[in-house]
């Protein structure tokens, strides 16, 4: 059977499985949900997702939730190109990139992309918020100054599970410049050039344009 993947549009860890089946040449049944359409409540995709939440999968008899989780198993079924790594410092250096992410970045991100996205005044928290994202991002930045993707010669785990939320800032400067612009995200590629380039990477991989959000064209 073939495999389904369920996602939401502008979900970055929906994002991240869309992108992993694509540099891995998985064929794959799109199965996009809508939020405001109650989508994720449905007795049928609950079954399949307890928590009501994206990204899910579905191969055969086998469900899988949670965006890495997803990422592993797609690894070991799909081995070819290895996205987790050749070697066990390529391994290492992963699994360190993508820790980075989910506990520096991803919970002050949130804060930042709902002011960004809203029109609630600025609160110290935000504030908080943009200054733990800018270090991580300058890391991010510096690391980038190094090779082509960030663990070795070819995109990777790590690459995948940051990119959305980087492509991210560029929506963000679109819906709203002047607040991206205050956070100092946007213009993306002039603050921070070697990611700049890196996103003209991603997103000239074969297959990219299937994965990104609808709603963002």
């Amino acid at each position: 059977m073939t495999l389904e993947i369920y996602w939401g549009a502008g979900s970055p860890y929906a994002w991240r499985v869309l992108l992993a089946a694509e540099i891995k040449r998985i064929p794959y049944e799109s199965k996009l949900l809508e939020f405001s359409k109650g989508d994720l409540k449905t007795p049928a995709f609950l079954a399949i997702s307890p928590r009501g939440k994206v990204p899910a999968i579905r191969d055969g008899d086998f469900t899988l939730g949670e965006s890495l989780a997803i990422l592993a198993y797609l690894d070991r079924k799909y081995p070819e190109p290895p996205i987790f790594g050749k070697t066990p410092e390529e391994a290492g250096r992963i699994a360190v990139a993508i820790a980075d992410f989910e506990s520096y970045v991803r919970e002050p991100v949130a804060l930042v992309n709902r002011w960004v996205f809203g029109d609630k005044p600025k609160t110290p928290e935000v504030d908080d918020a943009r200054t733990k994202v800018i270090a991580e991002v300058e890391r991010f930045e510096a690391r980038l100054g190094k090779g082509p993707w960030l663990v070795g010669t070819t995109p990777t785990a790590a690459d995948i599970a940051w990119f959305p939320t980087l492509r991210g800032f560029i929506r963000g400067g679109v819906r709203n410049e002047a607040r991206a612009t205050e956070m100092g995200l946007y213009p993306l590629a002039t603050k921070f050039p070697n990611i700049g380039t890196w996103v003209e990477r991603v997103e000239a991989l074969p297959g990219y344009d299937k994965t990104f959000p609808p709603h963002w064209r």
